[in-house]
């Protein structure tokens, strides 16, 4: 018989932080497009390449510090094939994120087949994985140790991320400037600004960021690169976006609750309860969370109507 107590233990909190990180990065890259008023559709597919120019620099240098760079100018490029879409041809920002996924989709199964002649997925013991920090002073104490330690230093950057776009964001000129950027751009080229270029950096920023992200699901997530393996997450990633109301402190609360459905699935799973189900956790938590938010938006502007 299934009990509570075999589902809410200390290492689920752990399993939330650990499937929360790819999430969180993606959105955190969603934010600053969203702030410039570009819904970045396209980070599933940057985050995809992503994952995978990081498994290939990994095995072929037995380095993770090279793959995560491989990852970082991957996702940069991407982003800039989706700027180039959007900004300089003028294509609707939803149909070339849908390109750009559709096209990472593609061009990752190419490479898998025609770089490593297997289809499907890629491991290698040469692959070497980012590393998980282990602090002593933590270890001593077995909650602490099991909350808190060990965790994948993409974990811990994850968070770090966090507050830092927080005060780029709110403190500073070019958060101030950015912001300006998606409500008010007239005033932004008034202020003698150029609005595409600041459109340019926030993508490629993005770009930076669904690197990371796909680079922590083949490195540090995994040890290997699988089709699809994104699967659906850079989605999530902009659910949690604005589920948290494009804000990176309450859009993190949001990726962490993204991640504790998807750790309760996996957990349900292994006690026997219908996979098929458990799949499904992950996205109806999407599904609820965007619903919740186009509520909480359509009642913000009721309220802003004079009566």
């Amino acid at each position: 018989m299934l009990k509570l107590s075999d589902v809410f233990t200390l290492t689920l909190v752990r399993a939330t932080i650990r499937m929360s990180t790819p999430i969180l990065l993606a959105a955190l890259g969603v934010i600053v497009t969203e702030l410039a008023a570009i819904t970045n559709v396209g980070i599933e597919g940057i985050m995809l390449v992503a994952a995978f120019m990081a498994v290939a620099a990994s095995y072929w240098f037995s380095s993770w510090l090279m793959g995560i760079l491989a990852a970082v100018v991957a996702g940069v490029l991407i982003a800039g094939l989706m700027a180039l879409i959007h900004l300089k041809f003028k294509a609707n920002v939803l149909v070339a994120g849908i390109a750009v996924n559709m096209f990472s989709l593609a061009f990752t199964r190419f490479l898998l087949i025609n770089w490593f002649g297997v289809a499907g997925s890629f491991y290698s013991p040469r692959i070497a994985p980012i590393p998980r920090i282990n602090l002593s002073i933590l270890a001593a104490n077995p909650v602490l140790d099991t909350l808190f330690n060990n965790y994948n230093l993409m974990d811990y950057m994850g968070i770090a991320l966090v507050f830092l776009f927080h005060f780029l964001i709110y403190k500073t000129v070019w958060g101030l400037r950015l912001r300006f950027t998606g409500v008010h751009p007239l005033a932004v080229e008034t202020a003698g600004l150029n609005v595409t270029a600041k459109k340019l950096q926030a993508l490629l920023i993005s770009g930076v960021l669904g690197g990371l992200a796909g680079a922590h699901l083949s490195l540090g997530y995994t040890t290997q690169f699988i089709e699809n393996m994104t699967n659906g997450r850079g989605f999530i990633g902009i659910a949690a976006m604005y589920f948290g109301g494009i804000s990176p402190i309450t859009t993190w609360l949001a990726s962490l609750f993204f991640g504790f459905t998807e750790g309760v699935g996996a957990r349900l799973q292994n006690l026997g309860v219908p996979s098929q189900f458990m799949l499904m956790l992950p996205y109806a938590a999407t599904v609820v969370a965007i619903t919740f938010s186009m509520i909480r938006q359509q009642r913000r502007e009721t309220d802003k109507q004079p009566f």
